[in-house]
């Protein structure tokens, strides 16, 4: 199950989920989670929204791969920034709350 944390930051958000062992980046390998999106469950998930800019808005997603790898991976959360990657989680989310 997702869990949702509400941070003053994303930094703040980043430092919580480190502290938790959640340290790979997988925004550096965004690829990993296109090709195989049934290899990741979202743990942890957490939505900034700044307080007037629209560009400020992100999504922070807590990551475990099935090899039990645990990382972040941030997405802004504007329609013409989702990365292949973020539609990936987005719709493995999506998919684990019909359950």
């Amino acid at each position: 199950m997702t869990q949702m944390y509400h941070y003053a930051t994303v930094s703040k958000a980043l430092d919580e989920l480190n502290e938790n062992g959640f340290t790979y980046d997988f925004n550096l390998h965004e690829e990993d989670i296109v090709k195989n999106p049934q290899k990741y469950e979202i743990k942890h998930v957490y939505r900034y929204e700044g307080n007037t800019d629209p560009g400020d808005e992100a999504v922070v997603y807590g990551i475990q791969s099935t090899s039990g790898k645990k990382g972040v991976f941030v997405a802004g959360f504007a329609a013409n920034s989702i990365s292949d990657a973020a539609q990936a989680l987005i719709n493995i989310s999506i998919k684990n709350r019909i359950k």
